[in-house]
């Protein structure tokens, strides 16, 4: 069973949240498209797992208060949330922008509540030579060649959307130049502050990612204390979505400690 709720948390910021499920908690973050990219990953972890997934503020007409201005801000509150309810034992999952925050919240957790990561296609760090793709200077055709395996498939035509819904996006987006737009996707400081993190991190990359390359993953990877990088075939930046069966398996198998049983065409 599945309850939406309003949380506040430090600094009172009010939090949307969907929770559901038993088990060891899991907290699943979203990226710049919103929380419906994740909601059917969400879903199927909390058959297994007690997850809470939160929408970012200022996503999806929430409140964003003016002083959250930065992935720190997003990262401190979820810590305080995960303190809040005192949650141990936590495996925090990110895809893209959602990775970025769930690495800046273990650098973060000084109390040792996250005990795993997995991050999906994540920004957040800048790695020489495999630069990321500007996505606001994309059009909606740029957008899925970038983001897509299968682009014909899933790219959207901005004509064809309700212009409520429409706005939305539009709104969404402000909200993600305003937290990430300069320096665009990453903190400088991130990435040599990874190898202090020490709980297992999976970091899961679409093969056909040209938002965020595999090369950038690997590298991404290799500076956690504890990284490993496992790359999906004929998947793009959201292979949670193009390839969900073997998006799954891997993370199951990160959350029990065994090989990922995934079926190889």
């Amino acid at each position: 069973m599945q309850t939406d709720i309003t949380a506040v948390v430090h600094d009172d910021l009010p939090l949307t949240l969907s929770e559901a499920g038993h088990g060891r908690p899991v907290l699943v973050l979203h990226g710049g498209g919103g929380p419906a990219t994740v909601a059917e990953l969400a879903e199927r972890l909390s058959r297994v797992a007690h997850t809470l997934t939160p929408v970012h503020p200022g996503w999806d007409g929430t409140h964003r208060p003016g002083w959250l201005t930065g992935v720190d801000d997003l990262a401190l509150a979820y810590l305080h949330l995960l303190s809040d309810r005192q949650l141990d034992d936590v495996l925090v999952i990110g895809s893209s922008l959602g990775g970025w925050i769930a690495a800046e919240t273990a650098v973060r957790d000084t109390a040792g509540i996250i005990s795993g990561l997995v991050l999906i296609d994540a920004v957040g760090v800048h790695i020489e030579n495999e630069p990321m793709t500007d996505f606001f200077a994309l059009d909606a055709r740029g957008v899925a060649e970038h983001s897509w395996h299968d682009p014909d498939r899933h790219h959207v035509d901005p004509a064809g959307i309700p212009s409520d819904q429409l706005a939305v996006r539009q709104a969404n987006m402000a909200t993600l130049r305003t937290l990430a737009g300069d320096p665009y996707m990453h903190d400088p400081k991130l990435l040599r502050r990874l190898g202090r993190v020490r709980v297992p991190a999976l970091l899961l990359w679409g093969e056909s990612d040209r938002i965020v390359t595999p090369a950038y993953g690997a590298a991404y990877a290799e500076a956690f204390g504890d990284g490993r990088l496992e790359v999906i075939p004929k998947a793009g930046h959201l292979p949670h979505i193009e390839q969900p069966d073997a998006t799954f398996a891997h993370i199951a198998a990160h959350m029990e400690g065994r090989a990922p049983l995934v079926a190889h065409e």
